[in-house]
């Protein structure tokens, strides 16, 4: 086997453990964006524990046939990066979506999500639920909140009665 082949097989291979460790993948198209916008998503996307990477088409769509995955064939024309989520499934889809609007040479092409392709809208409305920490929060506010009504009205009683 040459280099250049044993390299591409690692690629996939690579891209492969990507695509298993993520709970969802963007597909972007990112022509036309320039550098210092790359350079700020790529930091944001960083911070936000998002692998963001530009990867041959070919190799991505080889990773997916191995492990048994259709529904990309139009997302992947043109230019295409990717955005890996391992931490959380609305973290990616939020982040790039915010980046489209910051930078209008972004577009979301499809996505991943649940095991399966996703097109553009249902990135979009991935990206509209709030984090697992937010939902979180939601639901102990939801939770704490008659308790906290009862705890003030039997202060105001004590107080009453003082």
């Amino acid at each position: 086997m040459s280099a250049n082949q044993e390299a591409k097989k690692n690629a996939v291979e690579e891209i492969k453990e990507l695509i298993s460790s993520s709970k969802s993948i963007v597909l972007v198209d990112y022509k036309g964006i320039t550098v210092s916008e790359d350079t700020a998503l790529r930091k944001a996307m960083r911070e936000n524990d998002v692998t963001y990477k530009v990867i041959k088409n070919t190799l991505f769509k080889k990773a997916c046939e191995q492990l048994g995955i259709t529904g990309f064939d139009e997302a992947l024309n043109g230019t295409t990066a990717f955005a890996f989520s391992s931490v959380d499934e609305t973290v990616a889809p939020r982040m790039v979506n915010n980046a489209t609007k910051d930078c209008k040479a972004l577009t979301i092409k499809a996505g991943y999500y649940n095991g399966k392709a996703i097109d553009e809208k249902a990135v979009v409305t991935l990206a509209t639920i709030p984090s697992k920490e937010q939902l979180v929060a939601q639901l102990l506010y939801v939770l704490n909140a008659p308790v906290a009504g009862l705890a003030r009205a039997f202060k105001a009683i004590a107080e009453k009665q003082n």
